[in-house]
């Protein structure tokens, strides 16, 4: 049995001498897990994951990250790195099985995936790195390391979870 969760919109006409409903459905969004492709979401996981091993490596903003921390390679080195690694492994999978909860439609095309990547990660992951970073004083330059970071991350997931239905 397919779930539904209604999305709504207020109406403008109802007054004490109007009683019609201030919300009514207008669609309805696919919330049932059966359908998505877990194949996808695991390789948007991995994908998440390896983009953020390349973002953060000398190859590309790895030295910029690190100056923007104070981290010295001994730094780097400190803590325990099967817990880092296996939290970051696990947040990317929520990352990925959310935005397949909003891609969870027979309509989704890879440009859709990638249009939503984008919205969800410059729109909401990347506005909220740089909010956080005014009350933190981050410099410009650490937070469009970041920001540009899950933006990225977020599209190439969409593209994946997108085309791949």
């Amino acid at each position: 049995m397919d779930r539904f969760i209604p999305t709504c919109r207020i109406s403008r006409t109802q007054t004490s001498l109007n009683p019609k409903p201030l919300i009514r459905s207008t669609r309805f969004f696919n919330m049932d897990i059966s359908t998505l492709n877990w194949a996808a979401i695991l390789v948007a996981t991995l994908a998440n994951f390896l983009i953020g091993g390349v973002w953060y490596s000398g190859l590309l903003f790895g030295k910029a990250w690190m100056a923007e921390n104070n981290f010295s390679k001994a730094d780097l080195q400190q803590g325990n790195m099967p817990r880092i690694f296996g939290l970051t492994l696990l947040f990317s999978f929520v990352m990925a099985f959310n935005l397949a909860m909003f891609l969870n439609d027979a309509k989704t095309t890879t440009s859709w995936g990638a249009m939503a990547g984008f919205l969800a990660g410059f729109g909401w992951a990347a506005m909220s790195i740089f909010v956080i970073g005014q009350f933190e004083r981050k410099t410009t330059r650490y937070m469009l390391i970041h920001g540009g970071y899950v933006t990225i991350s977020f599209i190439v997931m969409g593209l994946i979870l997108g085309g791949w239905r």
